[in-house]
């Protein structure tokens, strides 16, 4: 029988028998490298694909609108099912889980799912640590909650201090005040270290990058400048809206020096500075200009359950369908397994090589 994993996604028409050759438990190594020696370190979970704002590098409205039809409830992964999976990727190395979206403050009942995933420990015996991304437009009101199931670090999606901006970024009418009020919520309740992400588009809100620098020096903190990226296929990215890691710096350390800082670990996407003056931090993802796919470990879990490895991915392995079937733990582990050690994703090191004509998948349905 030809080898199941060659099959993306897995096919409904396959029988339960079909399985038979997977279910064998085999003994993966630690930590599982993919086919250029990338560990499986860290796994992003979406657990919706709806978001209450329509980020135009994200969700343009032209695209996501009234019409738009977003997954059924049917589709998505329960809880009981992230978890389940959740586990299965902690043997073959994963040490970090971040929930994202989407929001994921729209999935109803987050905290329960944060409460599940926070029992969980890496197979050094520590616990997993969970981190989740958010637009922070319901924050204020789930901080506490979240920080009591269990929640360890949280990302605030945030791309400029002015209403003006804000709205025109995120394509709706609320307030900044109101993401403001929720990053203060997440601080408050003990949620450490909040890190804060400013997408920058050339012509549309690069002329911010030094007051957010300036409101968050010396909070606590950690404010990240991302490169625009051509993630999925809607956002009509051109190279020269990209405002580079460079330009960003120098903007910066014209009012604030900046000194380089050692990498947290291995395979952080941010390149670390910190302010000569003591004023904290931050941080700048260049993943067009300084690519980082060399030492990518992220796996990315969509919203139904299809496996991506790569945040430009057109192609995925459908998870949902063997787990729904009753496949046994064996089975899923070493479809993952698999999925993993093919992998040879770098479209970043390639993106100047290659066509860019294919469809991607869109970053709201599989997380950023």
């Amino acid at each position: 029988m030809a080898s199941l994993f060659n099959i993306v996604p897995i096919r409904t028409s396959l029988a339960m028998r079909d399985y038979a050759a997977l279910e064998v438990q085999r003994t993966h190594a630690v930590p599982l490298l993919d086919s250029l020696q990338r560990p499986l370190r860290d796994l992003r979970i979406s657990v919706t694909d709806r978001c209450n704002l329509r980020c135009t590098y994200c969700m343009p409205r032209a695209v996501f609108d009234a019409h738009h039809e977003f997954l059924p409830r049917s589709e998505l992964l329960s809880f009981e099912e992230i978890e389940r999976l959740a586990k299965l990727f902690i043997p073959l190395g994963v040490q970090k889980i971040r929930l994202t979206g989407g929001e994921p403050l729209l999935r109803r009942g987050i905290e329960r799912l944060v409460e599940r995933i926070a029992q969980l420990t890496t197979i050094e015996g520590k616990p997993v640590e969970i981190a989740l991304t958010t637009n922070g437009v319901a924050l204020a009101q789930k901080a506490k909650s979240l920080k009591d199931a269990g929640l360890a670090r949280i990302t605030v999606s945030l791309d400029g201090l002015s209403n003006e901006t804000f709205r025109r970024m995120s394509d709706s009418d609320e307030s900044v005040n109101t993401v403001l009020d929720g990053i203060a919520a997440a601080q408050r309740v003990g949620l450490h270290p909040v890190k804060v992400n400013m997408v920058v588009q050339r012509g549309v809100n690069e002329h911010e990058i030094v007051a957010m620098a300036e409101h968050f020096r010396h909070s606590g903190i950690v404010l990240r400048f991302i490169e625009y990226m051509d993630v999925g296929s809607s956002n009509a990215w051109q190279l020269n809206e990209v405002v580079t890691a460079r330009e960003i710096l120098q903007r910066i350390a014209s009012h604030y020096p900046l000194c380089v800082a050692d990498a947290d670990y291995t395979g952080e996407v941010a390149a670390r500075w910190q302010y000569l003056d003591g004023g904290g931090e931050i941080g700048v993802i260049a993943s067009v200009t300084q690519t980082f796919c060399h030492d990518c470990t992220r796996a990315r879990l969509a919203t139904d359950g299809k496996l991506y490895t790569c945040l430009f991915a057109s192609n995925a392995l459908d998870l949902r369908e063997p787990l729904r079937l009753g496949m046994s733990d064996a089975v899923l582990t070493n479809i993952i397994a698999d999925k993993w050690g093919r992998r040879e994703d770098r479209y970043s090191e390639l993106r100047n090589t290659q066509s860019n004509s294919g469809k991607r998948i869109e970053m709201s349905y599989i997380g950023g």
